[in-house]
């Protein structure tokens, strides 16, 4: 059991640095648009190149982790992954910087993964919720990214900051990785194929998950540029759009798991109706408002709305009857990341002709259609791990 709370305390550095790297990425998208001279068109297609290669490791990554173990495959996207940044501030022209963003977002993608299976596993271990605070980590990572990157990029430079985030990120996940757990392989592990599963519900599952994050990948990539564009907000005052929306989510999904515990997953889900009512208003808000600090505030109300959804949808993706954990994992993630990482490249093709306020206001709506699938949530109840369950340090 110790090593199993080891292992939960190092999936949850994993969770951390994701989302450190992934949140200190929002800051540098102003810098990114300016330094290659592009338009948001073009930035659209190269946010599409990072959610292709994210996708594209997402959909192999449950074959990898039924052959290697989550904690494999995590050491080396993990490790890989925390140079993604640093790659992407480095490119110096547009097709360099399209093979940097598809390494970026593969690296991200396969580790997002494996970290999620890897959670699933020491739930099943420790027979209790542990997937809400570890996304609320991810959300603290994303915080830190976000408050940090616009000043530090303001004050030292888009490469300066690249490069401490990338020292911070790989510390922070070679020191997890030895620590995380082992899952069982199943002996016939080396001849299975790759395919995708038949069952229809773990892709409604994936669908939920969709829809949820395509307001959350909104945020991420766009909403810095919406402050800074068209509410004149600096660049420092522009980074704490996402800031904002990740801390609330972290402070709502460390209370999370405590709530999941004691009641449920679906009953959290259906007791949340008016959280998701904040989430609506405070999109619709953003989408409206006339100044750069009420958009920050109603980002962060649309946080407080969606935090908990996420973590357990991704543990009903991870518990679907007749498959791996890694199997329903990686199809889960890969749907939902599809919303977080390619539906924004979307909106840079509608905002090169329109402006991003009526985007949002038009983004507020999806969550309702996540509320009325609630029901689907009730495979995130974790079944205690098999005795033969393995944990592992080093």
């Amino acid at each position: 059991m110790q090593a199993a709370t080891r292992g939960r305390w190092a999936v949850a550095g994993i969770f951390l640095a994701n989302g450190f790297l992934t949140g200190s990425w929002a800051p540098q998208i102003p810098v990114f648009l300016t330094r290659l001279d592009i338009s948001k068109f073009t930035l659209g297609l190269l946010i599409l190149l990072f959610g292709a290669g994210a996708v594209t490791a997402m959909t192999w990554c449950g074959h990898l982790i039924s052959r290697h173990g989550s904690r494999a495959v995590l050491r080396w996207f993990g490790l890989c992954g925390s140079f993604g940044l640093l790659a992407v501030a480095l490119a110096p022209n547009v097709p360099l910087a399209a093979i940097a963003m598809f390494i970026f977002g593969g690296s991200i993608g396969g580790m997002d993964v494996a970290m999620n299976a890897n959670a699933v596993a020491v739930e099943r271990r420790l027979s209790r919720a542990i997937m809400s605070s570890s996304h609320g980590f991810w959300s603290l990572g994303g915080f830190a990214g976000g408050a940090l990157g616009g000043f530090a990029i303001q004050n030292y430079g888009h490469f300066a900051h690249a490069t401490v985030v990338t020292v911070l990120a790989f510390a922070v996940i070679a020191l997890a990785v030895g620590y995380l757990i082992v899952e069982d392989k199943p002996e016939a592990a080396e001849h299975q194929k790759f395919s995708l599963p038949a069952h229809p519900v773990v892709y409604l599952v994936g669908l939920m998950a969709l829809l949820t994050m395509v307001s959350e990948g909104a945020v991420l990539d766009w909403a810095a540029l919406y402050l800074q564009q068209e509410l004149g907000a600096d660049l420092a005052i522009a980074g704490l759009a996402y800031a904002a929306f990740s801390g609330v989510m972290a402070l709502m999904r460390f209370l999370g798991d405590g709530v999941r515990n004691r009641f449920g997953a679906v009953a959290q889900r259906r007791h949340r109706a008016e959280a998701v009512a904040h989430a609506v208003a405070g999109m619709l808000v953003a989408g409206l408002s006339p100044s750069p600090w009420l958009a920050i505030a109603a980002f962060a109300f649309c946080g407080f709305g969606i935090a908990n959804m996420v973590p357990i949808i991704f543990s009903a993706g991870g518990n679907q009857e007749g498959m791996s954990s890694g199997t329903g994992m990686s199809v889960v993630t890969t749907m939902g990341y599809s919303g977080i990482l390619v539906a924004p490249s979307a909106i840079g093709f509608v905002a090169e002709h329109s402006s991003f306020g009526p985007i949002f206001v038009a983004l507020s709506g999806l969550l309702i259609v996540v509320l009325l699938m609630a029901g689907l949530a009730h495979r995130a109840e974790f079944a205690p791990e098999p005795d033969g369950f393995q944990v592992g340090s080093t």
